[in-house]
């Protein structure tokens, strides 16, 4: 069996959560090849350097500066969308002839797939998330996404498939053009998440976790900053910068990492009495996996940030503040009202994955 993954290149999480896939078709025999862009191939160069890698089309997706929702960029970007996919369509296609893949695995690229190879799409928003203002447009969103999963032969949703999961409304969705399989939380932390902590008490009270673009990136970063210096305790900031290299300091009582690797991010996690972040959804299931608990600042503008976060708050999974609410006093008034049962749903050892991949291998026997 031989496999192409191509993840979208609208941020690094698409990437990420392609790397369960990745090691789950290695691990059942199949040969892996990976389509990239500049902006994942490093990434993913670094967790399989012996896997082959093509070169893929951008999107060259860049958010505005004051972030707009994907509903709304996808009303205002329609043609240009369409031209990529169409251009990515035909390269599909290429690689299927060139290289005999017999099965594509397409996280949310809407035009990679092939008639003659097993395509398969992965998605969690089956349904978009529009702002209420633009809610009329939700079904609009629906039956455009529909149209696209049907020219695949199936759709995997990375998700629990009971209700709401982590994505809620938004990948559990009654229309189904395809079929539809729930694969479970995928997080390239699988397998250290039953690691158990060792020492007498966390070492951390917070540990923030900053990722997203410019300049909401840096925004966050500072009011991290800010707020855990005034809380008493220790806290550290992973500034999600891998460019930079893997470096850290302290400013009073405030650690500093530029990046972790996978191993010591998790360990920093897991020491921690709460976890702050963002909110997209690979980090969602990157929290539950490693089984954090969780406080969701939701990037302004990133509707979708705010409906997983809303949802999982209003489940008792996670909690929530709007950025511009967020200091130290609301950081502090919002655990200290919280119950001690809040938790991200179970992420049990993933056998729907192991499932799905072993089907696609006996389909094309």
């Amino acid at each position: 069996m031989k496999v192409l993954v191509a993840p979208l290149d609208w941020g690094l999480g698409h990437a990420t959560r392609c790397v369960p896939v990745i090691r789950e078709f290695l691990r059942q025999g199949a040969k892996v090849e990976l389509a990239v862009v500049k902006s994942n191939a490093g990434l993913l160069r670094r967790i399989f350097p012996n896997l082959r890698q093509h070169l893929a089309p951008s999107y060259n997706i860049v958010y505005p500066k004051h972030g707009y929702n994907m509903g709304l960029w996808l009303l205002k970007n329609g043609a240009h969308l369409n031209k990529v996919i169409r251009f990515e369509r035909m390269y599909a296609e290429k690689m299927v002839e060139s290289h005999g893949f017999d099965v594509l695995v397409s996280d949310n690229r809407f035009g990679f797939y092939s008639r003659k190879a097993k395509s398969i799409y992965m998605t969690h928003q089956r349904r978009i998330a529009f702002p209420p203002m633009l809610s009329a447009f939700e079904p609009t969103g629906i039956l455009w996404h529909a149209a696209v999963m049907r020219h695949f032969d199936e759709v995997w949703v990375p998700d629990l498939p009971e209700y709401p999961g982590f994505a809620g409304r938004m990948s559990h969705v009654s229309l189904a053009p395809r079929p539809i399989k729930f694969v479970g939380a995928l997080s390239r932390f699988a397998g250290q998440e039953t690691r158990q902590k060792e020492q007498a008490a966390p070492k951390y009270k917070f540990v923030a976790v900053v990722s997203g673009v410019e300049p909401a990136r840096s925004r966050f970063e500072n009011m991290l900053k800010e707020a855990f210096s005034k809380i008493e305790g220790r806290h550290a900031i992973i500034m999600g910068r891998p460019a930079l290299g893997v470096k850290n300091w302290n400013e009073g009582n405030v650690d500093f990492f530029t990046h972790l690797e996978d191993e010591a991010f998790a360990e920093t996690i897991q020491s921690a009495d709460w976890v702050v972040s963002r909110g997209g959804y690979s980090t969602i299931m990157d929290m539950a996996v490693l089984k954090a608990k969780c406080i969701f600042v939701p990037t302004p503008g990133q509707y979708e940030q705010v409906v997983l976060a809303r949802d999982l708050a209003e489940a008792r999974s996670a909690l929530t503040i709007d950025e511009k609410n967020f200091d130290d006093r609301s950081l502090l008034q919002m655990i200290s009202q919280s119950s001690d049962d809040v938790r991200l749903p179970d992420t049990p050892k993933n056998e729907l994955l192991k499932q799905a991949v072993l089907q696609s291998f006996r389909k094309r026997v």
